[in-house]
């Protein structure tokens, strides 16, 4: 008799031994697969960052239409000169690229960023005068969007797109009357009789007012020359041109503002004729979006210029 009980209780102890073993062989298994997707998320995560999971940086393969998109207002912190630059490059370069189209749906931006996305496409257009690169417009291309696109061979947009806008501001507030019904005291201490320049909280110095306007109006004259040197004949002019004023893409077409209407399927395979289309647009991570933010608000802090606001807009 307690020859058989020792007999069960052995059993017993083997059994709960081996279902252990089993579940720590099974947490063991769980845990080699939870690692491994960790290690294949980070693998993952660099590679994307590094560009070689993008079109960029692989062979895509065969004649392509090379498209950039360039959406939202044109800002060191938002869609910036870096970023459009730098998947432009990737496109001209790239062996496949039979035509590279820009598509553009931005109210415009800095003066800045958008002159040397200007400046880019001229040069990428010289080097290589075998490719040619369009633009493409979406629902606006105003202002610093128009000021890019009038680099490209020709422009395209839709019937009801708004275009133009060509003209330059410099927007801000002034709180000296809320200052004074509040009872407050600004007290600006300066080293240079401009230093305070435009500052909100000071009331409008007119010297201050005129030489801000005349800046407004040199960048103004840059903005119409750089029109007038991408259109060049095809230009219609008129009084209103350049008065900042937008138009309707039928109307811009018969100003010689737009070439004709298309979307980026249509010019890629009616005009470029190579309807594959391959994305070269840089993909920002929240990483480096939260940087820019963070170093845009920084400068503004210490940017008296900041309050003023020039933009082409």
């Amino acid at each position: 008799m307690a020859e058989s009980e020792n007999h069960w209780e052995r059993e017993v102890v083997q059994k709960v031994l081996l279902a252990t073993v089993k579940e720590q062989r099974l947490a063991r298994r769980w845990g080699i697969f939870f690692k491994s997707l960790l290690v294949i998320f980070v693998v993952f995560s660099i590679l994307s960052a590094s560009g070689w999971l993008s079109d960029n940086g692989l062979d895509v393969g065969g004649k392509h239409t090379a498209l950039v998109n360039l959406k939202g207002t044109i800002a060191s912190n938002e869609v910036n000169a870096d970023d459009i630059i730098e998947g432009l490059t990737a496109a001209f370069h790239d062996k496949d690229t039979q035509g590279v189209i820009l598509r553009i749906n931005s109210p415009g931006g800095s003066p800045v960023q958008a002159g040397q996305i200007y400046d880019a496409m001229l040069r990428l257009r010289k080097q290589h005068p075998d490719i040619p690169l369009y633009v493409v417009v979406d629902d606006l291309c105003a202002s610093g969007g128009y000021y890019v696109a009038v680099a490209a061979d020709r422009i395209y947009v839709n019937k009801a797109s708004l275009v133009g806008s060509i003209g330059v501001l410099m927007d801000g507030f002034g709180f000296t009357g809320t200052m004074d019904k509040l009872g407050v005291e600004r007290r600006l201490l300066t080293a240079g009789a401009n230093k305070g320049f435009l500052d909100p909280f000071s009331p409008v110095n007119p010297k201050q007012q005129a030489y801000a306007q005349t800046m407004l109006e040199e960048i103004h004259q840059q903005f119409i020359q750089a029109v007038r040197d991408g259109r060049g004949a095809r230009l219609k002019e008129t009084p209103e041109m350049f008065s900042g004023l937008v138009w309707t893409g039928a109307t811009s077409v018969k100003l010689g503002l737009a070439d004709g209407f298309g979307s980026v399927d249509d010019v890629a395979r009616d005009v470029i004729h190579a309807k594959k289309l391959v994305d070269y647009t840089p993909q920002n991570g929240l990483a480096d979006r939260l940087t820019r933010k963070i170093g845009m608000t920084l400068a503004n802090n210490v940017n008296p210029l900041a309050w003023a606001g020039m933009s082409l807009h």
